[in-house]
C-alpha cells in the first residue's frame, strides 16, 4: 500500500470520526479549510469527499457537500497504521492552550470545542484529541462527546490525593539520587544546578521567570535516578497539571518562584553534600509547600 493511499485512508477514517460525533456538520466546511485542518492536501481531501460520496454519507448539491446519513464503523477502512503524533503539532496545541488559560480565554468550567482549537492553535483536530485525553484520565478535562470538553476546576481533595503520590515518588527517587556512585555524571549535574540556581537568584527580580525551567530540569534529574519511565511520564503529566492550575491564578508567581528557588538551594546544598536524612527532610518541606501554595490557589480560583 503505497504512502499516499495509506494517508487517504486514514484521514478518511478521522473525518468518519469527526461526523459521528459532531466535530463536523453539515454542510462541511470548503475543501482548504479541511485541508488545513487535517494537515492534508486538497487533493487528499477530495479523494475523502469521493470516498464518502460512493459510501452514500456525502452528497453534493451545488458547491456544497451535505451529510445525507451519519456513518457507522462499518464505513471505516481497516488494518491501517497507527499514526504517530506531530511533535511539531503537539507543541503548537500545548503553546496555545496555555496562553489561553493564562489570558483567562479559557477558564474553569468553560466548554471548548476541537475544532475551535485546531483552529486557534492551527494544528489538526487529531493533534488536539490527543493532546486533551492525557488529562481526562485525571478527571482534569471531562470529555462531553461530539468533539466538545469542559475543563474541571481543582479540587482540595483532588490536590491533596495528588501530592500524596507525588512525595512518594520524588522521595523515592531522591533516595535512589543519593546512592548513585561517585561517579556518576548527575552528581556533576547536580552541582552545576546548585550553581545556576544561586545565580538566578542574584537577578530573581528580573528573572524570576525562568525558574520553570530550573524547576523542571532540578526534578527531572532526582526522578532520573529512579530509572523508572511509568515515575517519569506520570511526574511529567503531574508537573503539566500543577502549571496549567496556577495560569489561572498568577498574581503570586514572583512570591512563589523566590520561595522555590530558596528552597531548592537547601535541597541542593544537602544533596551535594550527601546529607541524606537532610535531603529528605527539605525535599518534603518543599512539596509541602507548594502543596500550600496550590491549595491556596485553588481557594481563590473558586471563589472567583
Amino acid at each position: 500500500m503505497s504512502r499516499d493511499f495509506e494517508l487517504r485512508q486514514e484521514v478518511s477514517n478521522q473525518m468518519i470520526d469527526a461526523l459521528r460525533e459532531g466535530v463536523l456538520s453539515s454542510p462541511l466546511p470548503s475543501q482548504t479549510i479541511l485541508a488545513s485542518l487535517y494537515s492534508v492536501s486538497r487533493t487528499t481531501i477530495r479523494y475523502v469527499f469521493m470516498s464518502l460520496l460512493e459510501k452514500g454519507i456525502l452528497a453534493k448539491q451545488g458547491d456544497n457537500y451535505i451529510v445525507i446519513r451519519v456513518p457507522t464503523e462499518e464505513d471505516k477502512f481497516l488494518k491501517l497504521k497507527t499514526k504517530r503524533n506531530d511533535p511539531k503539532s503537539t507543541k503548537k496545541i500545548e503553546t496555545y492552550f496555555k496562553a489561553a488559560i493564562q489570558s483567562k480565554v479559557i477558564k474553569p468550567g468553560d466548554q471548548v470545542s476541537e475544532l475551535w482549537l485546531a483552529k486557534n492553535a492551527n494544528v489538526d483536530i487529531f493533534s488536539v484529541r490527543e493532546y486533551l485525553i492525557q488529562f481526562s484520565r485525571f478527571n482534569l478535562i471531562k470529555n462531553l462527546g461530539r468533539g466538545k470538553w469542559q475543563l474541571v476546576a481543582f479540587t482540595p481533595h483532588y490536590a491533596d490525593k495528588l501530592f500524596e503520590l507525588r512525595e512518594m515518588l520524588e522521595c523515592h527517587a531522591l533516595n535512589c539520587f543519593m546512592n548513585l556512585p561517585s561517579s556518576d555524571v548527575r552528581w556533576s549535574k547536580m552541582k552545576m544546578l546548585l550553581q545556576e540556581h544561586r545565580t538566578l537568584r542574584e537577578n530573581i527580580s528580573e528573572r524570576f521567570t525562568d525558574f520553570s525551567k530550573l524547576d523542571h530540569q532540578f526534578h527531572s534529574l532526582i526522578l532520573s535516578a529512579a530509572n523508572n519511565p511509568f515515575i517519569n511520564d506520570f511526574i511529567e503529566l503531574i508537573s503539566i497539571i500543577f502549571n496549567f492550575h496556577y495560569q489561572w491564578d498568577n498574581r503570586d508567581l514572583k512570591t512563589r518562584n523566590v520561595l522555590a528557588v530558596e528552597e531548592h538551594l537547601v535541597i541542593l546544598v544537602k544533596i551535594v553534600s550527601q546529607d541524606d536524612l537532610g535531603a529528605i527532610t527539605e525535599l518534603k518541606h518543599h512539596l509541602s509547600t507548594a502543596k500550600k501554595s496550590l491549595m491556596n490557589s485553588i481557594e481563590i480560583v473558586t471563589q472567583s
